[in-house]
């Protein structure tokens, strides 16, 4: 019965990639246009299958799309990160709790960087800098890594 509500729930939204498929394993191409129409389309769809997903995160290879993008949400703030690049890790670390939305229900304990600093383009194609710490620090590291091919279970 809960599959028939999710699917229900999911309707008109992007189907996430689930691991092993190869696309989560791939270095993600830079989008040289960020006002491009299907860049601007795929973010919104992004938006709505990260929210439909209950995710907190999401990037574009998780959607079967090997670009330099990746969107997160942390108290009600959307960010929408292109070609995401982490300037600077703090070196101190914390231990905490993550789940991937391509790995459905699998929950681990990571370590990474309490604060980083990003360089990015937004949605509007401006150039950015943004400053994180704590969870959202962790949510830029697990989204950006997604743009390495890098994934949670290679950080355990």
């Amino acid at each position: 019965m809960k599959e028939k509500i999710n699917q229900t729930k999911l309707k008109n939204t992007l189907p996430i990639v689930e691991y092993p498929d190869p696309v989560l394993r791939k270095k993600c191409e830079k989008i040289k246009d960020p006002l491009n129409p299907e860049i601007q389309k795929l973010i919104t769809e992004m938006i709505k299958s990260m929210k439909a997903n209950n995710g907190m995160g999401l990037a574009a290879p998780q959607v079967g799309k090997s670009l330099r993008l990746c969107i997160v949400e942390e108290n009600g703030q959307l960010y929408v990160l292109i070609n995401p690049k982490i300037k600077s890790r703090s070196s101190e670390k914390t231990l905490g709790e993550e789940g991937c939305l391509s790995f459905p229900g699998k929950f681990l304990n990571i370590e990474r960087s309490e604060k980083v600093k990003v360089r990015c383009l937004n949605e509007k194609g401006e150039k950015i800098k943004l400053k994180a710490s704590g969870l959202l620090a962790r949510a830029f590291q697990h989204e950006t890594d997604h743009l390495e091919g890098i994934l949670f279970i290679d950080r355990v």
